[in-house]
């Protein structure tokens, strides 16, 4: 879920690309004004070609977009990075689409589950996107761009790459021939898991717990993959350590309930803590229970779960658990899931 940025503009015949800057060491953001210059020429705007299919939008091609500015925004509907910056996008595609700019999002999943369609379109309505997306279950525009992040609009830097992007594009539509769009930056309105990290306060980072990227799991014994295993919590963690109870079933990508009641226990040291899960089919729910330090969350819960903890995941996406008030300290979070079946990816904090 890291992120990288590309910012096109499909102007006549050629595209004007460029970087802004990385995600990889995020940090608050800090005012900061561009001076207009020359922007690099890196070619064509790639092929649209291989999306799979189009949402609220007709199939568009580098073609019809001649003489617009164009944003593409790659993204993962379940990935936290993109889900901050994703208040800055579609208010500039609100503020500037009278002006020139066409944003498109391309949407290329990391899990299996984000290649469904009937999974995507609710994230749609969830974050209130009403601009075009390419669905690129097949990653074929990724390789077209050569891209190898997410979010693929780099929005956000540790020296205020929201306003210096804006900037980007206000000289790009003035470049096209478009004006009257003025230089003030857009005020966003950013929601649940949109809302920016505490970054202060942040010393738990991403943490996958499927066997093939996870860390620091310790519950007793060893996992086997593939197969159902009676799990013990450890009787004390440390920061970022984490363990399950029950009977889980531990693949490569994920970890899988087996029996209602199995728990997973998390030690972290953040504002938010999320998580990433779901029911195995559409259609199905399990219920939850949220615990912080042995007891319900009051108002420290997020928003996917009550005072007392209580929460359904009724499909596969990103789930809000815990935003806590200050003073944040370690905490031991735990979830019981009260029916079998749940697939729990990713957690990520905030």
């Amino acid at each position: 879920m890291k992120s990288h940025l590309l910012l096109a503009a499909a102007m006549f015949a050629a595209s004007v690309a460029t970087s802004i800057g990385s995600l990889a060491q995020e940090r608050p953001m800090q005012t900061m004004t561009m001076r207009a210059h020359p922007l690099p020429i890196e070619g064509t705007l790639p092929s649209l070609a291989g999306a799979t299919t189009w949402l609220n939008s007709q199939p568009l091609t580098p073609e019809a977009l001649r003489g617009k500015v164009v944003v593409v925004d790659f993204w993962t509907y379940t990935c936290i990075n993109w889900q901050r910056t994703e208040p800055y996008v579609r208010a500039w595609a609100e503020k500037y689409k009278d002006q020139g700019l066409v944003v498109i999002g391309v949407h290329t999943p990391e899990f299996g589950f984000e290649k469904n369609v009937d999974n995507i379109r609710p994230a749609l309505k969830m974050f209130r996107i009403e601009y075009p997306v390419a669905v690129d279950s097949d990653y074929a525009i990724w390789e077209a761009f050569a891209n190898h992040y997410w979010p693929a609009v780099y929005v956000v830097d540790a020296n205020g790459e929201y306003e210096r992007t804006e900037a980007v594009i206000q000289q790009l539509l003035r470049e096209a021939g478009y004006s009257g769009m003025g230089n003030d930056s857009v005020q966003v309105d950013a929601r649940g898991s949109e809302v920016a990290a505490d970054w202060d306060n942040l010393r738990s980072q991403e943490n996958y717990l499927g066997r093939d990227k996870a860390e620091g799991f310790v519950s007793p014994g060893k996992p086997v993959l593939g197969k159902t295993g009676n799990y013990v919590a450890a009787r004390s963690l440390r920061l970022n350590e984490w363990a399950l109870s029950g009977d889980w079933t531990l693949n490569a990508g994920a970890v899988a309930l087996d029996k209602a009641n199995g728990r997973v226990v998390y030690r972290f040291h953040a504002r938010d803590l999320h998580l990433v899960m779901g029911p195995p089919s559409r259609g199905s729910s399990i219920r939850f229970r949220v615990l912080l330090d042995g007891r319900p969350p009051g108002n420290a819960h997020g928003t996917d779960v009550d005072e007392q903890g209580y929460g359904t995941a009724t499909e596969q996406r990103l789930y809000q658990l815990i935003r806590q008030p200050k003073p944040i300290a370690d905490r031991v979070f735990e979830i019981e899931f009260l029916d079998p079946g749940v697939e729990a990816y990713v957690f990520t904090f905030g």
